[in-house]
């Protein structure tokens, strides 16, 4: 194994999964910190934790276990994978998880790049933008569980560490791969090891990923990868994908603008739940009797409008009202699964991570790209695909369920 990705929840691991592959990097994703040794032919391994929102002592502690499990799979470079909005909190788990790894990786120079060009995540002076709104007007200020209010990452990374914060601005990435190491080595001897990096186009991602050769430690969003591939030898060894046919069912856990959409652009069967149906004892075995019954590709989603959600966490409190949710799709794929389910399409960060949890696969083989960001996974014969909720076109469930059973 040569490149050694650490992914705070499940779909933002499947999309870096995305770029490795398609990159042409040979690359498995496991399910937690495994337990044995990779095959030999894995090239790159992403080892996805559900991480995220959970207390940051306890993030740090997972993403330790899983550096010293790559570091013995002989890793020569590290990458600590989040999300492309930098979804966080004034106490973590970014900024946390990246120190424990510096820390441990004895480096201290550290660059943050969650800019994904070809889904609209673009860094420039410093500030996140969404196509073309800042990060707090794209809305993600109104993400349920880590609301973005501020697009400076460089302040929203100095609440949560202890080293200071510097920037490379996109004037030195436009000039090539040797100048942003001669910015990177003048932030870290003026004590600003950590630093956000500006990127705007796929072809900035590639100058840096140039640049951040031989670097023992990197983290960012998926587009970060796009130029580290380059710098291995590698075997050119995709591997095979077969398409899996029959039933197939979406569940969708996200509030995103995207995924809203999304939900309301779906033509077939859909079966809302509402917080209180999930704090009442709504049964998963009902749900999955709703999801067979019905013709086409059925939809079971909690997506609501910002003011509800706002409105149910108010009532019910936030972390009861997500347990709720998430348990609850969990078990309905679950439920789907026994029943001989074997696509499943799942919505949301948080909801996929209570899928895969719920399904417990050991590692997925990553597949072709539904919509940018977002590929077809396999465990066996059951097929995943985990969309983050800003990702996907408005007919994205109806194209997932093609490209699983066809292919792309």
């Amino acid at each position: 194994m040569l490149l050694g990705c650490i992914g705070d929840d499940f779909t933002g691991s499947s999309d870096l999964g995305n770029t490795l592959v398609k990159q042409g990097m040979r690359t498995v994703q496991y399910v937690g910190v495994p337990k044995t040794d990779a095959a030999p032919d894995v090239e790159a391994g992403v080892v996805a934790l559900k991480s995220r929102s959970i207390p940051a002592a306890e993030a740090v502690k997972l993403s330790l276990q899983a550096l010293e499990w790559l570091k013995a799979q002989g890793c020569e470079q590290f990458l600590f994978k989040y999300c492309s909005t930098f979804d966080s909190t004034a106490e973590g788990n970014i900024g946390p998880v990246a120190e424990a790894l510096a820390d441990a990786l004895g480096t201290q120079s550290v660059i943050f790049c969650p800019a994904f060009p070809a889904t609209g995540r673009t860094i420039y002076q410093g500030h996140l933008f969404v196509q073309d709104r800042l990060l707090s007007e794209s809305g993600m200020e109104n993400h349920p569980l880590t609301p973005m209010k501020d697009p400076d990452l460089r302040r929203v990374l100095a609440a949560q560490v202890t080293r200071a914060v510097g920037h490379v601005p996109a004037s030195t990435v436009w000039q090539g791969a040797d100048a942003i190491r001669a910015r990177l080595t003048a932030e870290t001897e003026a004590g600003r090891g950590f630093v956000i990096a500006d990127a705007i186009r796929d072809e900035d991602l590639l100058t840096w990923g140039k640049a951040l050769e031989g670097v023992k430690l990197l983290t960012g969003g998926s587009g970060i990868a796009l130029g580290l591939p380059g710098n291995f030898a590698l075997s050119g060894k995709a591997g095979a994908w077969s398409g899996q046919g029959g039933q197939v069912v979406a569940l969708s856990g996200s509030c995103s603008n995207a995924t809203r959409a999304q939900v309301a652009a779906h033509g077939g069967p859909k079966r809302e739940i509402t917080a209180e149906e999930a704090l009442g004892g709504l049964e998963a075995e009902t749900l999955a009797d709703w999801a067979l019954a019905q013709d086409g590709l059925p939809l079971i989603y909690s997506s609501a409008e910002p003011a509800t959600v706002a409105a149910a966490q108010e009532k019910h409190g936030r972390e009861k009202v997500a347990a709720a949710l998430e348990g609850l799709f969990a078990r309905t794929a679950a439920a789907l699964a026994a029943r001989g389910v074997k696509r499943i399409i799942s919505a949301g960060g948080e909801t996929s991570g209570a899928v895969v949890e719920a399904l417990a696969p050991e590692a997925l083989e990553i597949g072709p790209e539904i919509d940018p960001g977002v590929p077809v996974m396999r465990a066996g014969e059951m097929v995943l695909a985990l969309k983050s909720g800003n990702f996907g076109a408005e007919d994205f469930f109806a194209k997932a369920a093609r490209v699983m059973e066809q292919g792309a």
